[in-house]
């Protein structure tokens, strides 16, 4: 196999020459994925115990560098234990909710630490949420405390109605790199957290931290949901140290020496639980940005020496599309693991930025499976300690296929399918906040009665060897920018638009993008006009910028199957081009705030990647 094509089969000579990484590390390994078979059993796995444990082992040792800040394993655990206790004596208790909205700052890390000390769950939100679609995050949860970073806070002022009432149930993080109190935007009572805690001395860990339990929900993330609105996925004490174990210590193996770069948000599991896992595991030090920026992206590398990065694919593809520069190679960076690095980039990105070690990995915010590049393999997610299967799958119907018996069938290897995971004891299916939506997302009787298998949506090609390669997303949701875009969420919108019968949303391929761009094809009522500067302010208003469809295209009529469900495959497959679409296709170009009209020219310039999209 040649380190230039994608992988499409592996072969017994190639896991052959990478098997010495099966032995490095061997004593890890195997302590790793002790704690994952053993999880379940486990009395202290908790993010807590994790930390405290470090605090012990590491002690001076840095546990985070962020905006100037630095802070050691025990100061860390010192500030959360600070915190847990003003929490407490203030009226929080095990499995109360509390929404938490800051941006990457060492405030959140600390809040999330110090609500994992006593039980509670931490609601990360995205922070670009905004309007109806943040009012609905906050009241899914029934949350008793809300703790909303000064950034956020004109965010926030908007759905103060929705909050918790209550005394103490309002709390504000003040942003130091901001000039003024975002105090004067509330209309209500809020409390400044962090002034509450400015005089508390050292105090010990809660004595709630050893009861916690593997299935004890840690946090909530926020998945898009096909109801059109996210869904809070629960993620617990026990997938936490799945990731700790398996990915952390048997698989990446860091070291008290390292210290890994993180740009990408801890309301994403990628950063918050794999990333931060894989740091505490082992004894490393966690260099945080704000926000990702691929101009100063490799200054920060080398300043702050940097040993491993943490990626998405978009941001790998952001800075290959960057023109050289001296100081993308003057770093120490020896390894770096994430998810979504693209075949058609990865070997320039290694070559290019000078790093020899990928660990690639495969898993969602709700998921029970999950895939680890562990061998160090070109262009794939590598192999799943956890039962799974790859089953074929109609792209037309939009659905994995049952034979006449009733049950699926698995892919032949080398091809490519819809990817389950089996729901079992060591693989539970920890689901959502709602039932409703749990069950929907479990497929029954899928190779034998009384099964239960977890329906991804995505799309995985069988490598053979329990390895695979991620091909795409599929159904009602797609990934743009890092984030994934509900096709409902933009739908509910567009059709509420006057002269609007039918508004359907899917994802199409841009040349030399990560992920796929929103679409959007319209059917008007007879003599309607399309309104395109009040369709662009309306979805700026109600969707955060990656949700807006960067296309729209009229149509006449809309192919449907015979249960009335829209096909998307055609219009997927003709997506933008003139010659399949005629001349109604509109285009949202970078950076402009209104659609216009797609032109040949501006057409050719796309697919030529004249336009930073």
């Amino acid at each position: 196999m040649s380190n230039s094509e994608s992988v499409q089969t592996l072969s017994a000579r190639t896991l052959l020459a990478h098997s010495p990484e099966l032995v490095r590390g061997l004593p890890r390994k195997i302590r790793g994925l002790y704690c994952v078979a053993k999880q379940q059993k486990n009395p202290e796995n908790s993010l807590a115990s994790c930390i405290e444990l470090a605090a012990k082992k590491y002690g001076d040792r840095p546990a985070l560098v962020c905006e100037g800040q630095r802070l050691s394993y025990s100061e860390l655990n010192n500030e959360a234990n600070k915190l847990a206790q003003y929490l407490a004596s203030t009226g929080t208790n095990k499995g109360d909710v509390h929404v938490v909205a800051l941006e990457n700052r060492a405030e959140l890390l600390i809040t999330v630490l110090a609500l994992s000390k006593l039980g509670a769950v931490s609601a990360l939100i995205n922070t670009s949420q905004r309007g109806e679609v943040l009012r609905h995050s906050v009241t899914l949860v029934q949350a008793t405390r809300v703790i909303v970073g000064q950034e956020l806070s004109a965010a926030f002022a908007q759905i103060e109605d929705a909050l918790p009432s209550g005394d103490g149930a309002l709390l504000w993080v003040r942003d130091e790199t901001l000039p003024s109190p975002a105090k004067t935007q509330f209309k209500r009572d809020w409390i400044e957290l962090w002034s509450q805690i400015a005089s508390v001395q050292k105090v010990s860990n809660p004595r709630v931290s050893p009861q916690l339990r593997a299935n004890d929900p840690l946090c909530y993330f926020y998945t898009s949901g096909t109801t059109g609105l996210p869904k809070a996925a629960i993620l617990t004490n026990g997938r936490f140290m799945k990731a700790y174990g398996g990915i952390g210590q048997a698989c990446i193996q860091l070291k008290p020496s390292d210290k890994v770069y993180v740009p990408l948000p801890f309301y994403h599991a990628t950063a918050m639980v794999v990333a931060w896992s894989s740091v505490i595991s082992g004894g490393a030090a966690l260099v945080m940005a704000r926000k990702f920026s691929a101009s100063n992206y490799w200054k920060d590398v080398v300043d702050n020496d940097v040993t491993a990065l943490c990626y998405i694919g978009e941001l790998c593809r952001y800075l290959v599309a960057r023109a050289p520069s001296d100081i993308e190679r003057k770093h120490h960076v020896r390894l770096m693991f994430g998810n979504g690095l693209r075949p058609e980039i990865w070997q320039e990105f290694k070559s290019r930025f000078g790093i020899a070690r990928v660990h690639e990995f495969y898993g969602s915010s709700e998921g029970n499976v999950g895939f680890m590049n562990a061998l160090n393999l070109d262009n794939t997610v590598g192999l799943s300690p956890v039962p799974y299967a790859i089953v074929e799958y109609d792209i037309d119907a939009e659905e994995a296929i049952r034979y006449s018996d009733g049950f699926m069938r698995k892919v032949q290897k080398g091809s490519a399918g819809l990817l389950l995971g089996e729901i079992n004891d060591k693989s539970p299916f920890d689901g959502y906040t709602e039932s409703t939506k749990t069950e929907k997302t479990i497929l029954r009787n899928v190779f034998k009665q009384g099964d239960a298998w977890f329906n991804t949506g995505d799309l995985m090609r069988d490598l053979g060897f329990r390895h695979a390669q991620f091909v795409d997303r599929l159904g009602d949701t797609f990934r743009w920018k890092g984030e994934n875009v509900s096709t409902t969420e933009v739908e509910n919108i567009l059709s509420q638009f006057d002269g609007v019968l039918d508004a359907i949303v899917y994802g199409v391929e841009i040349p030399n993008t990560n992920g796929r761009a929103g679409m959007a094809a319209l059917r008007l009522k007879d003599g309607a006009a399309l309104d395109l500067e009040g369709v662009s302010e309306q979805l700026r208003a109600q969707l955060p910028d990656y949700a807006v469809p960067h296309f729209l295209r009229l149509v006449d009529e809309v192919e449907t199957t015979g249960t009335h469900k829209y096909k998307k495959a055609p219009l997927k497959e003709a997506a933008y081009h003139l010659d399949a679409c005629g001349e109604g296709v509109y285009v949202r170009l970078p950076k402009a705030a209104v659609f216009e009209k797609l032109s040949p020219e501006t057409y050719q310039q796309i697919q030529n990647s004249e336009l930073s999209f």
